[in-house]
């Protein structure tokens, strides 16, 4: 999880226009189980994109999904691309240009809270917008997800 954090940090530092979403999210808002990645939902902006690239390229990244491709992204790749998935030194990055449940990132922009996290100040998907997410993708770590978020949400009040 150290190093997930460094990779968000990297981000953060880099000017990313992001929201955390998915397991690390979950982390944030103070589920206890351990997530393997990063999750982001993020403009699909050229620059943003860019910066993406940039923020990562001293940790060898290479597309997961894709490893015939080249690490360099082009603009034509900026134009056509939906999400990225990347794998680096340091851990696995899943950049998303929507969220199952909630919508694309002017939607889960707007269904975030900036919090103060260790990496430092970033948005990340609200609770409520998390288990909405979480319950749309509805796979057996996600229902475990939405049980911890949900005794979280009581606890707060």
């Amino acid at each position: 999880m150290q190093n997930l954090s460094k990779l968000v940090e990297r981000l953060i530092s880099a000017q990313v226009e992001f929201v955390l979403v998915g397991g690390f999210a979950a982390v944030a808002h103070g589920v206890t189980l351990v997530t393997r990645d990063v999750d982001i939902c993020c403009s699909f902006t050229e620059p943003n994109l860019l910066r993406i690239q940039k923020a990562f390229a001293d940790l060898h990244p290479v597309h997961r999904s894709r490893p015939d491709l080249p690490s360099e992204l082009t603009l034509q790749q900026c134009a056509t691309l939906k999400n990225l998935y990347l794998k680096t030194d340091w851990g696995i990055v899943d950049c998303l240009s929507e969220v199952l449940g909630i919508g694309g990132f002017d939607e889960v922009l707007k269904a975030s809270v900036e919090l103060d996290l260790p990496a430092g100040k970033c948005h990340v998907i609200d609770i409520d917008a998390l288990i909405r997410a979480k319950e749309a993708m509805n796979r057996d770590h996600d229902r475990i997800t939405v049980r911890h978020l949900q005794e979280i949400k009581k606890k707060l009040g």
